[in-house]
């Protein structure tokens, strides 16, 4: 058997896994499986079907509307234990000592942390009713909701898609925007802005109301939701540039291009918020310290805390001018990449071997994809 035929195969085990699994799981009314159009997914179907649009498109539509739900899904969390609940962003009934700690970064948080959620739910739902309107198939990642949340007050307690409570956090996003000389796309790398963040499993929301106190543990909870706001949303900004670059129709261009500007807003202002974390050492936790960027042996233009906007750096070819742009956006692999990353902070542990196989089916999809006349 050659080594395309193993894989077609693999994927076909992979999608009538899942479809088994949900009718074990009584989620039968979603059809046979993931891929929810409102008509059955045979067991024979390596993909989801793209109606009316070109196969690479809805590929790629769909990678982004997983991608959209898992953030919904962590930002709920948020939202109801240090947001605003109302029915824009409903869940929860909040934690107030919790939501202190985080406007110790910005005394609008609470705000933003509603707006950010409300705006991941518009996106998920306009990208797969988008997907609808075009007869092709569309994503739920409902049967996957099974992992615990947090239990303290405040919370909705119902099952999640994603973790909070053990993240590791990559931070370098801090000083790659800062860089003058060196672009991820060119393999460079860069320094943690919170070493202790990209190490160990960290709660970014209280875990039960005993993480309420002491008040400085409770601020390293908060401190460290502050700089996974941003790491969270660095990621949409790139993802969007580097997959818009496969798409095909313009108007799914348009798409991707209008949805990615509202990642790097977000980004933006949740950067900014992350520079007021105050530096401390978590009683609870002596590993985990919050260092003050401003000071030695930080400080400089690596790691100044108002220094939010992209600083010029090189693209596309060393030898061009410098620009201030979005970095990464290297397509290839994207959607790869941007899976490998969310997995490795931690995202989904406690996940099932199903919601692993079929997100790397929708991520392998979407990198498999390529604008009409390209090969």
């Amino acid at each position: 058997m050659n080594s395309f035929s193993r894989q077609s195969k693999n994927k076909k085990n992979r999608r009538e896994f899942l479809k088994n699994g949900m009718v074990a799981a009584g989620a039968a009314t979603l059809g046979t499986g993931l891929l929810a159009s409102g008509a059955p997914v045979l067991a024979e179907q390596e993909k989801g079907r793209s109606g009316q649009l070109p196969k690479g498109d809805a590929a790629i539509l769909r990678f982004l509307a997983a991608a959209e739900i898992l953030e919904t899904d962590l930002w709920v969390q948020y939202n109801e234990l240090g947001g605003i609940q109302d029915n824009e962003a409903p869940g929860g009934s909040g934690s107030p000592l919790y939501t202190a700690a985080l406007q110790v970064l910005d005394g609008d948080m609470n705000q933003y942390i509603h707006d950010n959620t409300e705006d991941e739910f518009t996106h998920e739902n306009f990208i797969n009713a988008y997907l609808a309107s075009k007869g092709a198939d569309t994503v739920d990642l409902e049967p996957f909701r099974t992992l615990p949340g947090s239990t303290a007050t405040g919370s909705s307690g119902k099952p999640r898609l994603t973790n909070l409570m053990k993240l590791t956090v990559d931070t370098s996003w801090w000083t790659r925007y800062r860089s003058r000389t060196q672009n991820p796309d060119f393999g460079d790398t860069f320094p943690q802005a919170v070493p202790s963040l990209a190490v160990g499993q960290h709660p970014a929301i209280p875990r039960s109301d005993a993480d309420l106190n002491p008040s400085n543990h409770l601020q390293a909870i908060a401190n460290t939701a502050g700089f996974h706001f941003a790491t969270i949303e660095q990621g949409g900004t790139s993802l969007y540039p580097s997959l818009a670059q496969r798409v095909s129709s313009s108007e799914v261009l348009r798409i991707v291009l209008s949805i990615g500007a509202t990642e790097a807003m977000h980004f933006q202002t949740w950067h900014d918020k992350a520079g007021n974390a105050p530096p401390l050492t978590d009683p609870s936790d002596s590993t985990l310290v919050f260092p003050d960027l401003n000071a030695p042996p930080f400080g400089g233009e690596d790691f100044q805390t108002n220094l939010i906007m992209p600083e010029p750096t090189v693209f596309l070819n060393r030898t061009l001018p410098v620009c201030s742009i979005v970095r990464p956006t290297e397509t290839t692999g994207a959607a790869t990449a941007a899976l490998k990353f969310l997995t490795a902070m931690g995202l989904f542990i406690g996940q099932s071997p199903a919601f692993f196989a079929f997100l790397r089916d929708l991520a392998e999809e979407a990198d498999a994809a390529r604008r009409e006349g390209e090969r």
